[in-house]
């Protein structure tokens, strides 16, 4: 069965975002993070990763900005958590495969959560890891979902903002 929404990538990307899973309404509409209140597309404007606030329906542009995306699992859901641990740590299995092969300058994780249960980091915290994907060096950031209320439109350009800089500080492969 293929994704209901394949990875946009390219060779040569300066960060691949992974997401945990297709919202609903991304896999109605077949573009990342389509869902109103996400704040993915904010996020990376305000990080300086785009010259202004794409619309989901631009993802296929993400590699013309060095970016790529993808997700953990392939199943779309409301919310996170009605995967299981088994669907994350699949999922996982094939994005050490996919970075492995692309070799993206650093891998940004957005979701914390399901960053500790695909790949068995069940202390990690936000920010570079110690651990690599595909050999690859990982930053996670906050969930940008509308359904996670912790963080600010001004915090996630910070983070986003941080990951750029390290990303642009690592030295093309």
């Amino acid at each position: 069965m293929s994704p209901v929404l394949p990875p946009i990538v390219a060779p040569g990307l300066k960060v691949l975002f992974v997401g945990i899973n297709p919202g609903l309404k991304s896999a109605e509409v077949g573009h990342n993070f389509a869902r109103p209140g996400n704040r993915f597309w904010g996020a990376l404007h305000a990080a300086g990763f785009t010259p202004r606030v794409l619309k989901p329906e631009e993802d296929v542009t993400l590699p013309e900005h060095g970016l790529g995306i993808t997700n953990i699992a392939p199943r779309p859901t409301r919310a996170a958590a009605e995967l299981s641990d088994d669907e994350l740590r699949a999922g996982a299995a094939e994005l050490e495969r996919l970075v492995e092969r692309l070799q993206p300058r650093l891998v940004a994780i957005v979701g914390v959560t399901a960053y500790r249960t695909a790949f068995g980091r069940r202390k990690a915290v936000l920010g570079l890891q110690e651990d690599t994907i595909g050999g690859r060096p990982v930053w996670i950031l906050p969930n940008t979902s509308g359904l996670n209320a912790h963080h600010t439109p001004a915090d996630f350009g910070h983070r986003f903002a941080e990951a750029r800089a390290y990303a642009e500080g690592l030295c093309a492969e």
